[in-house]
């Protein structure tokens, strides 16, 4: 291994604004121990960074605004020191952190070559669990260092055998289990190119997906159980597989049934897993050394509109910018404990398995978290001594419309932080974390994206949090607000969400777009030089909110509503689990129609009277814009697989576009619930 090299290009000079607190912002809910500066990795960091060279005049950092600025004024000397820091295991020894600094088009540390899956192994202590399994299909399970690398290198061997070389594509058809990642290290330990979908996954979202990679082996299990469910995938799998005719060989993971389940019946070579990890002999996986931005995975985005965007994240990206997040946001290392709960169809299975990077034990769960009931992810937590814990927002609002109460059911006590993701959380929601689960615990809401697969507003263990604010931005993570012209907004004015300086996570391309048109025209068309990412963001002493996506933008008599409003209003209605919002404009100029389409909890109906509640709800917590000019109900609002809400199909639908333009059935968890709204939008248009 070389030594680390000082970066030495100097980025875009940012400074973190600052303003009086707003009366009507939210109550600060977390405070920071007064020696959390001293205890923090952050601090060590600072320590490191201010004495090496890498900072101007060895400046000596103090707190984190210190840090941001430094890493936002030079992006080169803050990544060049931090991957020192961090011990990045480079096999070729880059000439500095930072090339190019054009955007798109950056270039970071040129001339490096490691690799992500030697990393991750080396993380974790030898005889430590590296990963904690739980399931509703299966008993728990506990993989050392030891075992994780063992198996890894079997595995690496077992696809070797089947022809997987650099660059080859491998697909997992499987649950958040050790399995997955197992696969998932192994692919990238040769330097193949991994990819995954949640089993609950249509063959349509699958294959959409798939066959723009052209995967040549798949790993696949048969079935899950979800709850009291055995959910049976055996046909799913045999439709998947006659549609991707590139896929040469298919391992089946014994997962629902305890036989090797390698007797389904496909047109291709099938093994089981026992076979493809046979070979008793490998003991340590061979590591392909890559250069940095080499493909490790493909992530895709929702795919409501089209075919979902095939996004390339790089070895060297995800490592960098991982292993910031989660040492010095997180402040996870070693002897720490992390789970998330989530799909390997979400952004967020990638962002958990890279706790390994900081030898931190990762917590697997694979199930229902309602079953038997909402307390199922909380006992987990607390028997699992989880310090940080991460669901999503609609899940701590569920939890707080149950009135459930982990903190004094359960001894949550190690937890230091639980992390919130997927869609703004409300005040309310941090409120609920500090009342029933403790003030020791820090609200951690974040916001990024499966486009740079991290988050880049977020935690820092050292920093207050307010209750409906996002308290951060992260290290090196240049996010501003900007009006349409590309013009900086000030504090509290609401902007379109920017980033004006290169990120290491930023993906490496799209697949099959050699030019880049296609990779410039998603990011970069918006905004020349900036990363355009669609959501609404205001800014208050340095702390932010996001308010919705841009391009579901609420605009009522030239005043600009967040969705994000509306639903913790709502959705705070004990009688409504679910609502979407969308707003026609008036093409006279007019203050359009804002209709409001929700879906109650059993037992319920919208009637005169619920309709009369939700308005003085939305009137007097809100404003009377707010007010819709039409509330309906449905059985179930639509979503995503991934969960989120199709407010843009919505409207679009109800604009009169045809179906087959403004969604894909295949990229929604239930599609039923879209053949609803399109048959709600036909009588709509008909009543205009």
């Amino acid at each position: 291994m070389g030594r680390c090299s000082e970066g030495d290009v100097a980025g875009i000079v940012q400074v973190v604004s600052s303003a009086n607190v707003d009366d009507g912002r939210g109550e600060i809910v977390w405070q920071p121990a007064a020696d959390a500066w001293q205890r923090s990795r952050l601090s060590q960091f600072a320590a490191m960074a201010g004495s090496s060279g890498f900072a101007a005049a060895s400046t000596a950092y103090r707190s984190y605004d210190e840090l941001l600025e430094w890493s936002l004024q030079d992006p080169g000397g803050f990544w060049g020191a931090f991957s020192c820091w961090a011990g990045v295991r480079w096999h070729d020894t880059p000439t500095r952190a930072m090339g190019s600094t054009s955007m798109p088009g950056t270039e970071w540390f040129p001339g490096g070559m490691l690799n992500y899956a030697e990393h991750a192994l080396a993380g974790s202590a030898a005889g430590a669990p590296a990963i904690i399994a739980l399931s509703q299909s299966r008993t728990r399970s506990e993989l050392t260092g030891d075992d994780l690398a063992q198996q890894v290198a079997r595995c690496q061997d077992g696809l070797r055998r089947l022809g997987v070389q650099r660059g080859d594509r491998v697909a997992a058809y499987l649950p958040n289990i050790p399995e997955t990642i197992i696969t998932f290290l192994a692919t990238a330990a040769l330097g193949a190119i991994f990819t995954s979908c949640a089993p609950e996954f249509g063959v349509r979202a699958v294959t959409d997906r798939w066959s723009q990679l052209e995967p040549t082996v798949v790993v696949a299990v048969g079935g899950y159980q979800y709850g009291s469910r055995r959910i049976e995938r055996r046909d799913e799998l045999r439709e998947i597989i006659a549609a991707l005719p590139s896929v040469r060989h298919v391992v089946v993971v014994a997962y629902l049934d305890a036989a090797d389940g390698a007797d389904i019946a496909l047109d291709r070579h099938v093994l089981s897993w026992a076979e493809l990890l046979g070979d008793q002999r490998a003991r340590e996986a061979t590591i392909e050394p890559v250069p940095f931005d080499h493909p490790l995975y493909v992530l895709f985005s929702s795919g409501t509109t089209g075919l979902p965007k095939p996004i390339v994240h790089g070895h060297g990206g995800i490592m960098v910018e991982h292993l910031k997040v989660l040492s010095l946001h997180h402040d996870l290392g070693p002897g720490d404990r992390f789970m998330w709960f989530t799909t390997t169809g979400w952004m967020m299975w990638n962002y958990l398995v890279s706790g390994l990077l900081v030898g931190s034990t990762i917590v697997l769960f694979d199930g229902d978290p309602a079953s038997p009931d909402l307390s199922t992810l909380w006992r987990i937590a607390a028997d699992e001594h989880l310090h940080v814990f991460g669901v999503s927002a609609p899940f701590i609002m569920a939890c707080r419309k149950a009135a459930i109460d982990p903190g004094t059911t359960f001894d949550l006590h190690e937890l230091r932080q639980l992390g919130s993701t997927g869609a703004p959380l409300p005040r309310d929601g941090y409120r609920w974390v500090r009342d029933a689960i403790g003030s020791h615990v820090q609200p951690c809401s974040l916001s990024g994206g499966t486009d740079v697969c991290t988050a880049f507003v977020g935690p820092a263990p050292t920093e207050p949090v307010r209750a409906g604010e996002i308290s951060v931005r992260m290290l090196g993570c240049d996010v501003q607000a900007v009006d349409a012209g590309g013009e900086r907004c000030p504090d509290g004015i609401t902007g379109e969400l920017v980033i004006a300086s290169p990120m290491p996570s930023m993906p490496v391309g799209l697949w099959a777009d050699p030019t880049g048109r296609r990779y410039h025209d998603t990011y970069f068309e918006a905004f020349p030089g900036r990363w355009h990412h669609g959501d609404w963001i205001t800014f208050q002493d340095g702390s932010c909110e996001i308010t919705g996506r841009s391009d579901a933008t609420l605009n009522r008599g030239g005043v600009r509503l967040g969705t994000s409003d509306f639903y913790a209003v709502v959705e705070s209605i004990p009688e409504i689990v679910d609502s979407l919002v969308v707003h026609l404009e008036d093409t006279d100029g007019g203050p359009g129609a804002l209709i409001l389409l929700v879906a109650c909890s059993p037992g319920h109906h919208l009637d005169d009277t619920l309709r009369s509640r939700i308005g003085t709800a939305l009137r007097t917590q809100l404003s009377p814009r707010h007010v819709p000019d039409l509330i309906d109900q449905l059985p179930a609002i639509p979503r995503t697989l991934s969960g989120k809400k199709l407010e843009v199909p919505v409207k679009r639908l109800l604009l009169g576009y045809p179906v087959s333009q403004v969604a894909s059935r295949g990229s929604l968890a239930d599609p039923t619930a879209l053949d609803v709204v399109v048959d709600w939008a036909a009588r709509y248009q008909e009543n205009r």
